[in-house]
Parts: structure tokens; C-alpha cells; sequence
């Protein structure tokens, strides 16, 4: 970790004219409630994208105060990255599962089922069991519904894509050990590593390769290379151009505040690292289009 590199931009990034109005995030892509400070309807919106605010998940900080304190005593990322993951073992009891219910002698590989292997289940596969844990997350946690996993999820009362999306989301929360509370603090920690490291940053400039978007997800297109868009609620992205490049015929460009940034690489120690991914929490954006 001590050698893991963050990626940065330059701090004197300038967001849009708050004149420019675009559009809102459609009905039907969010919920009216969510455990966050801001609702959906808010911090998915294009006008968040320009002008970012910090988003606070309900009772996290609060409940961790000592472990975001002994972090301020630590200078190095190395050294706060393993305070982190060392406290999450022990407040989780992620090395001794039967002091959290599991039956001696029961498998463990339920229990297995924590924060890490969510994300490296991501970097494997967006659409995968975990992935689906993912976006249920962000569903309730910010209220911002998902849009794909497998297929689009447009018809949530008769779509079989839908249906299966809920099934691996059960299926991955079952009889896990405080999984969602879990990925709860390790937003909160992404959030201030990202504070600490980057202080007077409010944007990051990151990149995706894509081929086409769906029909549902331009909102409008103010010219010819920038367009409006509704993203997944949880989608990779890259701080590398050129590795963006390898993953379709055209770049998108955009500006992601720094408080949508659930994990990224270099946060913690081996993850996430080959493709430099940043897991970026959805919404409407603006971006720039270009070819490769």
C-alpha cells in the first residue's frame, strides 16, 4: 500500500455555470427514501455533479468516531489502510464468526462473504453475485435504483432479468455477518482517505470505454461530443485514458465528484489495482465524448 499510487487531477477543475440547467434524474430511477443526508433525487442530479456536497450515511460516523480518530493520528495511507482493515476484522469478528452466530462445525463460506470480496468479486464481474450486492447497496443506501445487472432492469414488476438481480442480491446477503454495515464504513473510509489525501479536490476527471449507450440513458445531447446521460448507479471507471480505451470504440470523459467515489484503487492493498478502477456511484452526468 505504501507504495500504491492515487490517482490525481489538477485542483482548479471548474464545474459548469450553475445556469446551465439540464435535465433531472428521471422518475422511475430513484426511491424517495435512502439512509443518506441528501435524497436521490438530489444527489443524482446533474446540478450534484457541478456542484458536489459531502454525503453522509445515516449513524456511520458517529458509531465509528474512534476509529476515524485513531486514524488522524497516522501520516502514512499504508499505515491507515491496515488500522482499517485491522478494525474492520475485529469489530466484524471477520477471523471469529462463531462469536457472531455461525454453529461450530457449519461451513464458513457464508460468513466469508465481507467488504473485500465484494470488490474483488466487482473487479472480476460487474454482473456477478457480488456486483449485485453492490448496486442493491446503493440502492439503499442513496436511493438511486439500478439500471443494469445481466440485462437492463426496466420492468421491475415482470422482467426476469429483474427477478434474477433480486435473487443474487438475496442470495448474497444470506446469513452474512452486517455485510451492508460493512460496506457502509468502507465508503465512509474511501471518503476520508480521499479528504485527506486530497483536500481542496472536488472533482476527479475519469474515464470510460463503451460502445453504445441504451436508448433510456441520453437524456439530451447539447452538442455533438457532450452529452447528458444516466449512469448505472454503480459503475467502474478509470484514471488511465488509455486503459479505458481497451473496453470499447469511444472514451467517455466526466467529471465525478470525489464524495461519489464508493472504492478505488490504492485505497487498500491489492485491490482494484491492474485496470487503476474507481467504482463510481451513479446518477445523471455530463461527459465528453471522443474516439480512440
Amino acid at each position: 500500500m505504501t507504495n500504491a499510487t492515487v490517482c490525481r487531477v489538477d485542483d482548479n477543475a471548474v464545474a459548469a455555470p450553475a445556469e446551465e440547467v439540464g435535465p433531472r434524474l428521471p422518475k422511475g430511477s430513484y426511491l424517495p427514501i435512502n439512509r443518506c443526508n441528501l435524497p436521490a433525487v438530489i444527489l443524482g442530479g446533474l446540478t450534484f455533479q457541478r456542484h458536489p456536497a459531502p454525503l453522509l450515511l445515516d449513524g456511520v460516523a458517529e458509531l465509528h468516531h474512534r476509529l476515524f480518530r485513531s486514524l488522524d493520528l497516522l501520516a502514512e495511507p499504508g499505515e491507515r489502510a491496515q488500522r482499517f482493515m485491522d478494525y474492520m476484522t475485529v469489530y466484524f469478528r471477520l477471523e471469529a464468526l462463531e462469536e457472531v452466530g455461525l454453529m461450530p462445525g457449519r461451513r464458513k463460506l457464508r460468513g466469508r462473504a465481507d467488504y473485500l470480496r465484494m470488490v474483488r468479486g466487482w473487479a472480476f464481474d460487474p454482473n456477478s453475485q457480488e456486483g449485485a450486492v453492490l448496486k442493491a447497496w446503493v440502492e439503499s443506501r442513496f436511493g438511486l435504483l439500478a439500471r443494469y445487472h445481466g440485462g437492463l432492469l426496466d420492468d421491475r414488476i415482470r422482467d426476469d432479468t429483474y427477478m434474477h438481480f433480486l435473487e443474487a442480491c438475496s442470495r448474497g446477503l444470506y446469513n452474512t455477518n452486517a455485510l451492508e454495515a460493512q460496506l457502509d464504513l468502507l465508503y465512509a473510509y474511501a471518503q476520508y482517505e480521499q479528504r485527506r489525501q486530497q483536500p481542496t479536490t472536488a472533482h476527479l476527471s475519469l474515464y470510460r470505454g463503451f460502445n453504445r449507450f441504451s436508448d433510456d440513458q441520453v437524456l439530451a445531447k447539447p452538442d455533438r461530443r457532450r452529452w447528458i446521460v444516466l449512469l448505472n448507479n454503480l459503475s467502474s471507471f478509470t484514471c488511465n485514458r488509455e486503459r479505458a480505451s481497451e473496453f470499447g470504440d469511444y472514451i467517455v470523459t466526466t467529471e465525478v465528484p470525489l464524495t461519489k467515489i464508493f472504492f478505488y484503487c490504492g485505497l487498500l492493498p491489492g485491490i482494484l489495482q491492474g485496470e487503476d478502477e474507481f467504482l463510481v456511484i451513479g446518477g445523471v452526468y455530463e461527459v465528453t465524448l471522443s474516439t480512440l
